[in-house]
């Protein structure tokens, strides 16, 4: 199939949300595989992440471009070209390009540009480069007439981000991006291969509108490096030094989500801090000086709070009963101001993911 008719004729775009979540790293298979004895209750407690999905949306546009080449162009990077025999993995969209790669057998007659455009701010812990990697692989499914089967496309955008990171990764940002909600996904080894299993934990629109009054998420000004932190916890886990902290974590992620099920906001306020607490403990940089401040105004007046992915900047949520994220907002509002970019996002719960438009060519 050539994928230069196709585009020739419509444009394909592919939105996907982002995230906030609680018990990342488990999703890493160093280190759920690793915990798969854990039992509770004589039931086995495997490990899991939470993650609900944001509508700040990440927008892939697929379009035609010059024979054998791939261009792609996103905000807050310089736009690249790379021939499709040529492409570096190694760049700072190298993980876009390795996604547009994995398709290049179907550029036969022409080539691809890839537009990305996000409504979060950059580099904010939100998930956005793997959704990015999700909504390109949607959009050339949708182009090539593959059928969308989301648990291929988000193990397909967590394979290729592994494969040129340089580092362990996860998924849960991955399927926060293909299925949205609020959910939790837990992680195990099947019969020839990991597998996850997704516990949504509130289906009912009335239930996930309601939970927005139960929520606030903040950008803290300063961009966050993801690696930095991640291979810290990961380097301490392989030599034996935080497995007990992370079976803590473990223990403390399925309380969590037990509690949002159940609509318990006053538990799950205090099992996120006792979260974020012992990822102090052993990363104090994972929250800056504006995110401590954050955090602490927080347990102030009864919410919990923690920062988004890896932390190191970038975004902080919290959770609370609806009076108490009510108060918090202003006091959260008071430490943001002076702080460049810093501001309380303008988002809400979002039960959708990948969501796909073909544009006719005239």
């Amino acid at each position: 199939m050539n994928i230069s008719k196709i585009l020739e004729q419509k444009n394909i775009e592919v939105s996907v949300p982002c995230r906030i979540d609680l018990g990342g790293t488990l999703d890493i298979s160093t280190f759920y595989l690793s915990m798969n004895h854990l039992e509770c209750d004589h039931q086995m407690l495997l490990p899991s992440s939470f993650n609900i999905a944001l509508d700040l949306y990440t927008v892939v546009t697929l379009s035609g471009y010059k024979k054998g080449y791939i261009k792609i162009s996103s905000k807050g990077f310089k736009s690249a070209v790379f021939h499709k025999d040529e492409v570096a993995f190694n760049h700072p969209m190298g993980l876009m390009f390795a996604c547009a790669n994995y398709f290049k057998g179907y550029f036969n007659k022409g080539g691809v540009h890839i537009n990305i455009e996000s409504s979060s701010p950059p580099r904010s812990a939100l998930g956005g480069s793997s959704s990015a990697a999700v909504a390109i692989i949607a959009a050339f499914f949708k182009a090539l007439g593959k059928p969308f089967v989301f648990e291929q496309i988000a193990w397909l955008a967590h394979y290729l981000e592994a494969s040129v990171a340089g580092v362990p990764c996860g998924m849960q940002d991955q399927l926060a991006a293909a299925f949205g909600g609020v959910n939790q996904w837990i992680w195990k080894m099947g019969n020839t291969s990991p597998e996850f299993e997704r516990v949504s934990l509130l289906d009912q629109d009335d239930d996930i509108n309601a939970f927005n009054s139960n929520i606030i998420v903040a950008y803290c000004g300063v961009p966050h490096v993801s690696k930095d932190i991640n291979f810290q916890w990961v380097k301490s886990f392989i030599q034996g030094e935080t497995r007990s902290v992370f079976e803590q974590i473990a223990s403390l992620t399925n309380q969590f989500c037990k509690a949002v099920k159940n609509k318990n906001f006053i538990k799950a306020a205090d099992l996120m801090n006792q979260e974020t607490k012992l990822r102090l403990e052993m990363t104090p940089d994972v929250l800056d000086n504006t995110g401590q401040k954050l955090f602490n105004r927080a347990m102030d007046v009864n919410c919990g709070a923690r920062f988004t992915g890896a932390g190191g900047g970038g975004c902080l949520w919290a959770i609370g009963e609806k009076y108490d994220i009510s108060r918090l907002k202003p006091l959260w509002e008071k430490i943001l101001e002076p702080v460049k970019d810093a501001k309380i996002l303008d988002t809400r719960i979002t039960n959708k993911g990948i969501q796909v438009v073909e544009m006719k060519n005239y």
